[in-house]
């Protein structure tokens, strides 16, 4: 690209002339939020001057977290309060939890400091400041250099950038990440405390009410909150490894939570951790998508579900130990079939490649980019991908980690060579104790039952060797043949260990196993994205080359708009208004206490996922709420509607009002809407968020949770 057309793009892509996209659409970055963005926001009824956003002391960002690197939350008390999504709590709440301590099942009250959960492996990260440096990324020549080399620089630079700010602190680090497509970069610096503690959760039946039934799906009435707690160094304030001697952490500002309520045509606000949208992705890329990875994905799924939940129901220890995986899998099982039915229904790949061809003519006139965007090439490039792709996510949802047995993670660990840490010289492989994250009988069911999906669906040339096995040893008998494989393998046993290039080690069933399927996975992944250190241009480089290629060129076709650029997991504002999905004949923007009592007795006649405690009717029946009424319908309002953008990620982010206070958390989108990841509709797409007047009601009434209403100002 020369100089002349990257200012032209530089400046097309912040842009600060009227626009005429619709102002409920986007994902703005904070530091750079355009001027006509936020005087939209104020014209919907945001009150705060721009510097509340970002960039005051006490701004709103300040107050706002990544939850573990998967969900969103935010801070809500002096005393270093998060509230998230029950669903993003989930899995700390399973671990706590046994069949004598059921904390799933019966939720769990901390009623002092003492009490309060650790929870490995789990963290939460403030956002200190963000910054675009593609000037100094393309100065050190990115552009010319192959993809190997390019991804070295930008860890060299992200390593340079975060030496230099530990220098000012230690507790910062620094992350360099792609925005619009790779056309440009941004570096942002972190702060992450990872001593956080498990405060307090309501039962399942209220955090998950209406599960698989209403996933996705309006109207909901799930309290889908939990509580954590950050603590902090006692003398510093600041991030410390868990230890007893820590403290509550002390935040400078935190989020102010309002039982003022809503009504519809309110601002409404959400702030988090969007994790990826694709919104600039080409026809063919949407294709597939469809095709190639939804379309496998919940069939794969669907088959492993069916087997899980069937040992789930006939075991209680059995249900607590896979409670999360199978909402992990449920819900993009979900996702992906409402993704391909929105695709079809609005006949999506056809209206992109209408566009597509806009941009094409526009080309040839503007010759913006001229021989660079290569529409023929796009569409020959991902025809060749295609089977590449689909054999990858069958493969993935089979054997990867995301097959949730155990077995395989265990299989291809010893495959990529990743030896026990206690092993100083490295001879050997063994695992820890993790029993009771698993279990023996639903996990070789759950491979039995993938296994013979696989050869069922994949193409001949991606079965791996152990079907050999499984033919000649088991007549074709994938269950007779993991039974063996779990009987005969050392990867199971309790205390084994398998020392490398042993007679033993190369006999060994789980190890054979690994190689096979690790084969495949290193076919499928050469042909896609070549050797490990490959200068030669690869299809899966030359396709997002090309992906970047259009992205600027839409970018610069439209430049009398501000563009957002597409989600990555770093912290954008979402912004609109409290607003019904005036579809069929529920136009509510909100529901009632009295709608989840009419769910509850169908829980009563056996549909399960609206079942609920006997308390919970009662509770929810009561004639008066108190101050958790809303004083406009004089009902205890659960859950609502606005049109923010959401996707994976925001779960759990702060919902506030115009003036910047808590009034919800989102937790869900809607099914009408769920190929907004691609093509976000504002006549469909809705953001479904809990009440944080619900949240508080249930803290108080059910929990009774006195110093935790206190603590956070009510």
């Amino acid at each position: 690209m020369n100089k002349k057309s990257t200012t032209l793009l530089v400046a097309s892509l912040l842009a600060l002339s009227p626009f005429k996209a619709l102002a409920d659409e986007g994902m703005w970055t904070l530091y750079n939020l355009p001027t006509q963005v936020y005087e939209t926001m104020r014209g919907y009824g945001f009150s705060l001057p721009q510097s509340a956003l970002y960039g005051a002391a006490d701004a709103i960002k300040n107050n706002v977290v990544n939850f573990s690197g998967y969900c969103s939350g935010v801070v809500v008390s002096p005393d270093g309060l998060v509230f998230t999504n029950h669903h993003c709590g989930f899995e700390a709440i399973r671990s706590h939890s046994t069949v004598a301590h059921d904390y799933m099942a019966n939720g769990f009250i901390a009623k002092s400091y003492a009490e309060e959960l650790p929870n490995k492996d789990m963290f939460v990260s403030f956002m200190k400041d963000q910054r675009d440096i593609t000037t100094q990324v393309k100065a050190l020549g990115y552009d010319v250099l192959g993809r190997a080399a390019q991804s070295k620089l930008i860890d060299s630079l992200e390593n340079a950038l975060t030496d230099s700010v530990k220098a000012i602190d230690s507790t910062l680090h620094v992350n360099i990440d792609p925005f619009y497509e790779g056309n440009k970069w941004f570096a942002t610096t972190y702060q992450d405390f990872t001593d956080l503690r498990l405060v307090f959760t309501i039962p399942k039946s209220m955090g998950k009410f209406g599960g698989e039934t209403d996933n996705w799906m309006w109207p909901r009435q799930t309290c889908d909150f939990s509580v954590f707690r950050i603590y902090a160094n006692p003398k510093t304030n600041g991030p410390a490894p868990y230890s007893k001697d820590n403290v509550p952490y002390h935040p400078k500002t935190w989020a102010r939570v309002s039982l003022d309520g809503y009504k519809e045509g309110d601002f409404a606000m959400t702030m988090g951790y969007p994790g990826s949208t694709e919104r600039y992705l080409s026809s063919y890329g949407i294709q597939q998508m469809r095709d190639d990875q939804n379309e496998p994905r919940y069939q794969i799924r669907g088959v492993k579900q069916e087997a899980m939940l069937r040992h789930m129901r006939a075991s209680e220890a059995v249900r607590i130990k896979y409670d999360s995986k199978f909402a992990q899998s449920s819900n993009y099982w979900k996702n992906s079939i409402g993704m391909n039915k929105c695709i079809d229904s609005i006949g999506l790949v056809n209206q992109k490649r209408t566009f597509e061809q806009q941009i094409r003519q526009w080309q040839d006139t503007a010759r913006y980019l001229d021989h660079k965007v290569d529409f023929d090439l796009l569409a020959k490039l991902y025809a060749r991908s295609g089977r590449l792709m689909k054999a990858m996510t069958q493969w993935s949802e089979t054997f990867s980690r995301r097959s949730n047995v155990e077995f395989n993670t265990r299989a291809m660990a010893i495959t990529n060579q990743k030896r026990a840490k206690s092993d100083k010289k490295g001879s050997f492989f063994a695992f820890d104790d993790n029993s009771d994250q698993w279990d023996y009988a639903t996990d070789a069911d759950m491979l039995a039952v993938m296994l013979k999906n696989y050869r069922e669906q994949a193409a001949p040339e991606f079965l791996p060797t152990i079907y050999q096995i499984i033919d000649k040893q088991f007549g074709g008998d994938c269950q007779r043949y993991v039974k063996w494989l779990f009987a005969k393998s050392a990867l199971l046993k309790k205390g084994s260990k398998l020392y490398a290039g042993s007679k033993a080690f190369n006999a060994d069933p789980g190890v054979v196993y690994g190689r096979a399927i690790n084969a495949v996975y290193e076919k499928i992944s050469k042909a896609l994205r070549g050797d490990r250190n490959t200068t030669v241009k690869t299809l899966v480089d030359s396709i997002a080359d090309q992906e970047r290629y259009l992205c600027a060129a839409k970018v610069q076709m439209e430049m009398d708009k501000p563009h957002y650029s597409d989600a990555n997991f770093t912290m954008r504002l979402s912004y609109g208004q409290v607003k019904p999905l005036t579809l069929g004949s529920n136009t509510a923007y909100y529901t009632t206490a009295e709608s989840i009592v009419e769910k509850m007795k169908k829980g009563d006649e056996g549909v399960i996922d609206y079942k609920a405690e006997p308390v919970m009717h009662e509770l929810l029946s009561a004639n008066d709420f108190g101050r958790y009424t809303d004083p406009r319908t004089g009902k205890l309002q659960l859950c609502f509607l606005t049109n923010n953008d959401i996707t994976g990620g925001n779960s759990g982010s702060p919902m506030f009002d115009g003036k910047g206070r808590l009034i919800g958390l989102a937790f869900d989108g809607n099914w009408d809407s769920l190929s907004s990841d691609i093509n976000f509709d504002s006549r469909l797409a809705r953001c479904i968020g809990v009440d944080i007047r619900y949240v508080v009601f249930m803290m108080d009434r059910w929990g009774h949770a006195d110093r935790l209403i206190k603590e956070i100002g009510l």
